[in-house]
């Protein structure tokens, strides 16, 4: 497959506290996202899970250009977008194609506007259309998220949770985009209304040739949706690869301990050591030791002193950790309860 998004050692650093302007220590910084590589394939799903916190929604609005990156390259259809300031892409041709699918559609959307003044929105701004052409789209974009044509002229508070998800929807879509990036688009609806979201996102996906970047704490809704599952920890990639072969068998300690957390309908779980102690703080973090390290149940000294590279495992499958893949009675603790 070809490659339509691509990250490359990407970081994300925010100050925090007082600019010191005569001596003293640097100024620190939180890494919300740090040294960060994934490509998505035209057609692909990628899911991105981890915990609040770890850098999930700081990466996907790195992906979408609405923050600058510190460091790294992002090439989007083979155009590198990380030199373009984020306050140029949002008037840029390729923002079109790069659409974004907010939490909550109830916040995100303009409670001054119209279900159809939200639709028609980006395609004034994004690709200038007007009269009669701006008005066949909006209906187009409704249609294709089956939204009534009655519910057009209707304000966000006059509409269910559903209806106000498929206004998201329809919004991100009509510009016709190549990539919808979804961040928990889900997660403030009642467990029916999610389903037939995701059914929507799954049929638009096939309908529209669409790839998606799929953001979420729902583990389940992740192993249905999607084709590849990235698993980030405190800004980091931890592991990566087929959906289906990370749940079954995780490769990092972390993941599977998230994978053990998940409810199943069939009765049987992942055994996983529960997990001890607190996170990292992201605050100019120790480049030398895994972030893991402190809570992981097989860390040892060298975990804390040698940074784990993402390695290659084969079958597309990655992961950063010093014992992933090894069989033995450290690895044998990671499954104990």
């Amino acid at each position: 497959m070809t490659a339509l998004l691509e990250l490359e050692n990407v970081g994300k650093r925010f100050p925090v506290g007082r600019r010191r302007f005569f001596g003293g220590t640097p100024q620190p910084h939180v890494h919300a996202v740090d040294d960060v590589s994934l490509t998505v394939d035209r057609g692909e799903t990628v899911g991105l899970v981890g915990e609040s916190g770890c850098g999930k929604s700081t990466l996907v609005r790195l992906i979408t250009r609405l923050l600058d990156v510190t460091t790294g390259k992002i090439w989007f259809d083979r155009r590198e977008l990380a030199e373009v300031p984020a306050r140029v892409f949002a008037r840029d041709d390729d923002r079109a194609h790069i659409q974004m699918v907010f939490q909550d559609a109830g916040e995100s959307i303009n409670p001054r506007f119209t279900a159809a003044n939200a639709i028609a929105d980006p395609l004034r701004r994004l690709l200038g259309l007007r009269g009669e052409a701006l008005t066949a789209r909006v209906e187009e974009a409704a249609l294709q998220c089956g939204l009534p044509s009655e519910l057009l002229g209707r304000f966000p508070h006059q509409l269910s949770g559903g209806q106000r998800a498929r206004v998201g929807i329809a919004r991100a879509i009509g510009t016709r985009p190549r990539l919808l990036v979804l961040d928990e688009p889900t997660a403030a609806l009642d467990v029916s209304v999610q389903v037939t979201v995701l059914k929507l996102l799954q049929r638009l996906k096939a309908d529209l040739g669409l790839s998606y970047i799929f953001v979420s704490h729902d583990l389940n809704v992740v192993r249905l949706l999607c084709d590849r599952v990235v698993v980030m920890y405190l800004g980091r990639i931890v592991e990566s690869g087929p959906a289906a072969e990370v749940f079954a068998a995780p490769l990092h300690p972390y993941t599977r301990s998230l994978v053990a957390a998940v409810p199943r309908l069939d009765g049987e779980r992942v055994e996983a050591a529960r997990l001890t102690g607190e996170p990292r703080s992201p605050i100019d973090p120790d480049p030398n030791a895994c972030r893991f390290h402190g809570r992981c149940p097989v860390g040892v000294a060298r975990c804390g002193t040698e940074m784990p590279p993402l390695r290659d495992f084969g079958g597309g499958r990655f992961a950063a950790c010093h014992f992933a893949g090894q069989a033995g009675d450290r690895w044998d603790k990671v499954t104990s309860t």
